[in-house]
């Protein structure tokens, strides 16, 4: 009789283990989707945005750079692009290019 009991305990601690087992993995599941949701995906978003912003850069659009620096787009290039900025004339990559505050058209754009 001891030995039955002893069997059935066994199955109902491997079951109980099993059971903890799918919820551990579900959880990890759950925190592997927010993760995307809340980090991978907004950054993906961002760098897309910025490809679509390197590539519509045209001469005469007023920009930003990363280090704060504002000018006007003379001329671009492959990965460059020359701004003139008061009396200086800088060539800087264009990655460096965080955002245009006029278009050459005259239509602002942030």
């Amino acid at each position: 009789m001891s030995t039955i009991l002893s069997v059935i305990q066994a199955q109902a601690a491997q079951q109980d283990s099993r059971a903890a087992m799918l919820q551990m993995m579900g959880l990890l599941l759950i925190m592997i989707v927010m993760f995307y949701f809340a980090i991978w995906r907004p950054q993906q978003k961002k760098a897309k945005q910025h490809e679509e912003l390197m590539k519509s850069l045209k001469p005469g659009d007023k920009v930003v750079t990363a280090s704060g620096i504002c000018g006007v787009i003379v001329s671009i290039r492959d990965k460059t692009v020359s701004i003139r900025s008061a009396d200086a004339k800088l060539e800087m990559l264009k990655s460096a290019i965080s955002d245009v505050i006029e278009r050459a058209g005259g239509s602002s754009a942030s």
